[in-house]
């Protein structure tokens, strides 16, 4: 069984990306596992912080469930064209110690999906979380994109995903992903 884990970059509790995340946890799963997280609690970077008091706990638990998954879904909402700077600042800490780097990242499969209210879905932000992606040493996965353009116009009230034809492209990305993750 393949273990997945997805996080979601946001922070607002009306989250496109969180409610997208919601959406994949609440597909059927065939040899794979889905588990959530996201980045609450997580402080700015600051290397002060991080020589006095050593690295925060929300960060210790998300870099705990990052080494336990086979593959990692980061559930990317864009700002200003590229990545959203609280998502980024989880990742820059979970690359601390830069010794841990190996652990956490090192040939890790990663996968980027995105919704936004715009017309190119997360195009942007997925594309600058490449570069990111390759200085940590990941695997990323290129098979499958999912970009969801007009996300708040496929969701309800209460944040489930009404749009039948993304809730497929959303569970192929799924399967894909999970054997990409597994091959390892």
């Amino acid at each position: 069984m393949v273990t997945l884990l997805g996080i979601s970059g946001s922070l607002r509790k009306a989250s496109l990306n969180s409610a997208l995340l919601k959406a994949a946890a609440g597909l059927p799963a065939e040899g794979y596992i889905l588990e959530t997280a996201g980045i609450h609690g997580i402080p700015l970077y600051d290397g002060d912080l991080e020589a006095a008091e050593g690295i925060p706990a929300p960060v210790t638990a998300l870099k705990e469930k990052i080494i336990a998954a086979d593959g990692v879904i980061l559930f990317t909402p864009e700002y200003n064209n590229s990545i959203p700077g609280a998502f980024k600042n989880a990742i820059d800490w979970l690359s601390r110690p830069s010794s841990d780097i190996p652990k956490v990242f090192g040939g890790k499969a990663f996968a980027l999906v995105g919704a936004s209210p715009g017309n190119f879905g997360t195009l942007l932000s997925q594309n600058a979380w490449l570069s990111v992606l390759h200085t940590l040493g990941c695997r990323t996965f290129s098979e499958k994109r999912l970009m969801v353009s007009r996300a708040h116009t496929l969701f309800d009230a209460d944040g489930n995903l009404t749009d039948e034809a993304t809730a497929k492209r959303l569970g192929d990305l799924l399967a894909a992903f999970a054997k990409f993750a597994g091959e390892r």
